[in-house]
């Protein structure tokens, strides 16, 4: 009976004991829901905002708003210091828009959470390398090396901060200064895409279409720039500048449609003063300065202002003939014929070239034969009377037999003033000579088989001079007996 007792009391403690044990675990388990749930949920519900922190940041950045990027980044930051990727993603944000020094702290921040990091550690490197490169290009450009200075901002700034804005405006100021005026369009259209109010590349862009000789796009350019900010000094001198020299260009032109040529010529030369290097509006101030030259007659003055815009334009076909009438006027007939050739050649179908042509081929060959008037020493107006008295003066001064010491140039001389006054002692073949025919060709003036005042074989050959020469002339030695 006692021990029913005592088997009874035991029972009865084992079962107290199985309670006691089944509500210690329902009570561990209810306080893992009530206590661990809202940490779990806290912290899934992080890493989803990191997510779409870092989703939101990369789409910023696709679309270049790289400032609302960097303020997400920098909130990020603000509320949880310990958010080591928002380092890291701010990092690189900054170097590419070669804020190089900010980048750097924040690549420090990075790796001092997460040191080591080999990707982290590689960013670091070409943040660096762009910073370097960035002060060598600019040190290149201040000393004229424009072409190292370039590679340094192609090849590694703008690999590793293709956002650089002061990189891509020192590109812009390299290609003007290379004279690549196309390519610094292009480049600032790029820039101008991004801020359409960016006041630099407004300018820069301007000038490259100031210098392709597009001015009125140029001026489009200037004035927009001047409506953002009225005051900006570069802008102003580029405009006002142009406009100048716009002014000056049509002064010119108007004085020279008018035919007040003198005035012109001023007017040409201040426009070309304004600018040197403005060589594709310059080429045609130096055309039109040669045409104006050239009517004034001023031959010398119109060969060089031609030569100017040929050296600028070697197809300049209107300079190249106006260069052969100012030729003409300088009495360069080869050259003249040279130019007026080129330029017929350029342009066959052009019948006032080949007109000009042919008057400088007939001035040439005028020009190669001999000059009875200079021989005689007379001028092309000189009377018969005039013409005849140069004539015995010579012919007395260089007479062989008076000249027995140098007798074969005296010999030759006496023969060219001989054949001198044989045309222009002749009216008729005077008037021929005159009017541009060759009489040389014809067998006259001194030429082969042509007149010879020594004759051949001994022939004698009298010249006849009114009241003779004192002292009853000259014996004939071995000229046949030359009497006067």
């Amino acid at each position: 009976m006692n021990l029913m007792r005592l088997a009874s009391a035991m029972d009865l403690v084992a079962w107290r004991g199985f309670v006691y044990t089944v509500f210690i675990l329902h009570f561990v388990f209810v306080c893992q829901l009530l206590l661990l749930q809202p940490l779990v949920s806290a912290l899934d519900g992080k890493s989803s905002s990191s997510l779409d922190l870092f989703e939101r940041v990369a789409q910023n950045i696709k679309v270049k708003r790289y400032s609302e990027a960097i303020n997400d980044l920098n909130a990020a930051i603000e509320a949880d210091p310990t958010l080591s990727e928002a380092f890291r993603h701010r990092a690189s944000v900054l170097r590419q828009l070669c804020r190089y020094e900010e980048s750097e702290k924040s690549y420090k921040s990075f790796l001092g959470m997460k040191p080591g990091n080999s990707a982290a550690e590689k960013e670091l490197s070409q943040l660096y390398q762009a910073q370097s490169a960035l002060k060598s290009a600019i040190n290149l450009f201040d000393s004229g090396d424009t072409t190292k200075s370039l590679d340094f901002i192609d090849k590694v700034v703008l690999v590793f901060s293709p956002a650089c804005s002061q990189a891509k405006i020192l590109k812009v100021k390299l290609l003007l200064a290379a004279k690549d005026f196309s390519g610094a369009i292009s480049e600032t259209g790029f820039i101008l895409k991004e801020d359409e109010n960016n006041l630099e590349a407004l300018l820069l862009r301007g000038r490259a279409y100031y210098y392709l000789a597009d001015h009125d796009v140029a001026i489009r350019h200037f004035q927009k720039g001047l409506r953002l900010d009225p005051e900006h000094s570069e802008l102003k001198k580029a405009y006002f500048a142009l406009k100048n020299l716009l002014k000056k260009t049509k002064s010119a032109e108007d004085n020279a449609n008018k035919g007040k040529l003198r005035v012109a010529v001023e007017d040409y030369k201040g426009a070309l003063a304004l600018d040197a290097s403005h060589i594709a509006h310059n080429v045609h101030l130096h055309l039109g300065l040669c045409k104006v030259l050239v009517k004034l007659g001023r031959g010398k003055d119109a060969v060089r202002s031609c030569t100017e815009a040929l050296d600028i334009d070697g197809e300049l076909l209107e300079a190249l003939v106006q260069r052969g009438e100012a030729k003409l006027l300088t009495e360069d007939w080869e050259g003249a014929v040279a130019d007026l050739k080129a330029a017929a050649e350029k342009s066959p179908q052009d019948m006032s070239i080949r007109e000009s042509l042919l008057k400088a081929e007939k001035s040439l060959k005028l020009s190669q034969r001999k000059d009875w008037y200079k021989i005689l020493g007379v001028s092309k107006t000189a009377s018969v009377s005039e013409i005849k008295k140069a004539y015995k003066k010579l012919a007395l001064q260089w007479h062989p037999d008076k000249n027995v010491d140098n007798r074969e140039e005296a010999e030759a001389k006496f023969r060219e003033i001989a054949a001198a006054y044989e045309v222009l002692g002749d009216e008729e073949k005077r008037t021929r000579y005159d009017s541009g025919e060759d009489l040389e060709d014809m067998g006259m003036g001194g030429g082969g088989g042509g007149f010879n005042p020594f004759g051949g074989g001994g022939q004698q050959y009298t010249f006849h001079f009114e009241g003779g020469f004192p002292g009853g002339g000259f014996p004939g030695g071995g000229f046949g007996g030359f009497q006067f």
